[in-house]
């Protein structure tokens, strides 16, 4: 008997035994809540935040920078002797703040009494300066240091971008745990795009503190720190005095500049009217701020240069004119009586060749060009025929990169729209249709759409005679001084070179002697040009259009220029893009009246 209870006696020391021995498995292998406890009591673990990489124009001249700011941490087990009724006075918070901070604090996925959370964020020097002498009267809370965006200009907002701190969504989709709870991200432009070159990989320090949580220095000599990477820095083709001049001539108006290099498909300045100022997207006053920009009906935060998709009206003849003489239903020398029973057109010319078509823009000149492309007579079937010759000349215009996204670096570019056979089939239901149904779009209008770049690109590829290069805003990224591989890859066209030397030609006809010799034309230099008036809705006017290149030899700048409601592209287009010519190649403009006649926006009687 008493065998049998000294036997049950050492089977309960060892169950005890046993459990004791889990139970501590548990707490030092499984769980990190007393790890956290136990460290949480000496040490403390600060992130160590990255630089952002910094961003520069072409001429080295700095756009975006980072400044510091702060936030407050804090680790609610040392806590105590808590004064509500001070803190809310030294951080210029309200009750019902304070109390909404400590609920969203609690509310946050990784949230832990024993780790450091944030408390309040975005605090800007002048809040530091303010508040750092009362910080040891608030046990448990701790300024952590980081940056913010700053900038050097209020241009090139939209193109630029902005930074917030990451949303639960992105949260969720970063696969490979780069991001925490409070990083910032960015969230458009440049910043969104280059974001994996921009952000820089974090630290951490480890400080060790005393008995009263007051740090003493770093844990072991920082043998366990690790150091921040800074992110690369980023430097754009924009040349920042062409892009701030060109928002100022965009002032009060909507629409937009693009200007690119043709021989390296750089981008040298790209304008959104309306826009905003970039730094009002910043610290603290971020939410309040972006909602008033958001709601705004003139949408500052639409990027017209890339998203914005119009008919190309009448610069579309050019395109036409190629893909014409590349199919040889016509030659330069080819003459057409200006009819204008079928199609209505302006000013006074009756019988043009080529270069004087596109010189005058004759409408019922383009309408027979078009006609003669697609209807060849290859089947005896004028629907039929009409479908072969539409796709014949849809490949054509996608080789000048219309109706698709050209692949610019920055998010949301739209692709326009370039009609296809598919396409007129779902319009009209299956029913049969000819080319008595779609020739609007000879003269670019009808289901054409374009967007801005891709215009600025078109006139780029006339002055580089058959290819262009992917327009792009960054050129060099960190210290490589090489281009990105993708910004090196000419685009050829379908068409034979030798045509661009007739467009060129007509262009050039078109600011000497035509339709745009009044307000395009430059003294001391070639400029080719086509000028455009598009379709809008009644009752708005007009939308008035220009593209052009100079100087005609060793093309230094392509432009095109959309502003809305304004009428005749021999006006306001034309006037704002031979500003941004000489401003460009010279320095200044030789024309004030031009440049005043921009800024002040009256351009006349705007139906004609």
């Amino acid at each position: 008997m008493n065998e049998g209870r000294k036997e049950i006696f050492q089977v309960v020391i060892v169950l005890t035994g046993l459990v004791f021995l889990v139970k501590l498995f548990f707490i030092q292998v499984v769980s990190s809540h007393y790890a956290e406890m136990a460290d949480s009591n000496a040490i403390l673990r600060q992130v160590d935040y990255p630089f952002r990489g910094l961003i520069y124009d072409r001429n080295g001249k700095l756009i975006v920078y980072n400044s510091p700011e702060f936030k407050l941490e804090v680790l609610l087990k040392d806590v105590r002797n808590f004064d509500s009724a001070k803190f809310c006075s030294v951080f210029s918070m309200s009750r019902q703040e304070l109390r909404k901070a400590f609920k969203d604090m609690k509310g946050r996925k990784e949230f832990s009494p024993y780790k450091p959370t944030v408390f309040l964020d975005q605090l800007s020097n002048a809040d530091y300066a303010r508040v750092q002498d009362y910080l040891d009267e608030f046990p448990g809370f701790y300024v952590q240091a980081r940056t913010t965006r700053a900038y050097s200009t209020t241009a090139l907002a939209n193109t630029l971008g902005y930074v917030s701190e990451i949303s639960k969504t992105q949260l969720e989709k970063d696969q490979q745990r780069i991001y925490r709870q409070g990083d910032y991200i960015g969230q458009s432009g440049i910043e969104a795009y280059y974001e994996q070159q921009l952000r820089g990989v974090r630290g951490v320090r480890f400080k060790l503190r005393n008995v009263k949580g007051i740090i003493k220095g770093s844990f072991k000599n920082g043998a366990y720190d690790t150091l921040s990477i800074p992110g690369e820095d980023l430097v754009t083709g924009i040349d920042l005095n062409l892009q701030l001049y060109g928002e100022k001539l965009m002032r009060g108006k909507s629409g937009s500049i693009v200007c690119i290099e043709p021989s390296s498909g750089e981008i040298l300045a790209l304008v959104s009217g309306p826009s905003y100022d970039p730094s009002l997207l910043t610290g603290k006053q971020y939410s309040s701020n972006f909602k008033l920009i958001s709601s705004d009906t003139n949408k500052p935060l639409f990027n017209r240069p890339l998203m914005a998709q119009y008919r190309p009206g009448s610069i579309f003849k050019i395109a036409q004119a190629m893909t014409a003489l590349q199919e040889g239903v016509i030659t330069p020398d080819t003459r057409i009586t200006c009819d204008r029973t079928i199609i209505n057109c302006h000013g006074a010319h009756s019988y043009e060749d080529l270069r004087g078509a596109i010189a005058n823009s004759c409408n019922p000149y383009f309408h027979n060009v078009l006609r003669r492309m697609l209807n060849k007579g290859e089947v005896n079937d004028p629907y039929k025929d009409t479908r072969i010759g539409l796709s014949e000349w849809d490949k054509h215009m996608a080789s000048f990169g219309f109706g698709k996204p050209l692949g610019i670096d920055l998010p949301n570019e739209k692709g326009g729209q370039i009609p296809s056979p598919e396409m007129y089939d779902r319009a009209y239901n299956n029913r049969p249709w000819k080319f008595s149904n779609i020739y609007s779009i000879a003269i670019g209008e009808g289901e054409n759409l374009v967007v801005p770049i891709q215009m600025a690109n078109f006139a780029a590829t006339i002055a580089n005679k058959g290819y262009y290069i992917t327009p792009h805003i960054v050129k060099v990224v960190g210290t490589s001084g090489k281009p990105l591989p993708a910004y090196l890859e000419k685009h050829y066209t379908t068409i034979d070179s030798s045509y661009f030397r007739i467009a060129a030609d007509a262009m050039q006809l078109v600011v000497e002697a035509g339709t745009g010799q009044y307000r395009a034309k430059l003294r001391d230099i070639v400029v080719c040009g086509k000028t455009g008036t598009v379709e809008n809705n009644p009752p708005l006017h007009d939308h008035s259009v220009f593209i052009a290149f100079a100087p005609r030899v060793n093309p230094r700048i392509a432009v095109s220029v959309y502003v809305e409601d304004a009428g005749q592209g021999a006006r306001a287009a034309a006037s704002i893009a031979s500003l941004m010519i000489e401003k460009y190649l010279l320095g200044k403009t030789q024309r004030q009246w031009i440049e005043d006649y921009v800024l002040i926006g009256d351009f006349g009687d705007k139906d004609n």
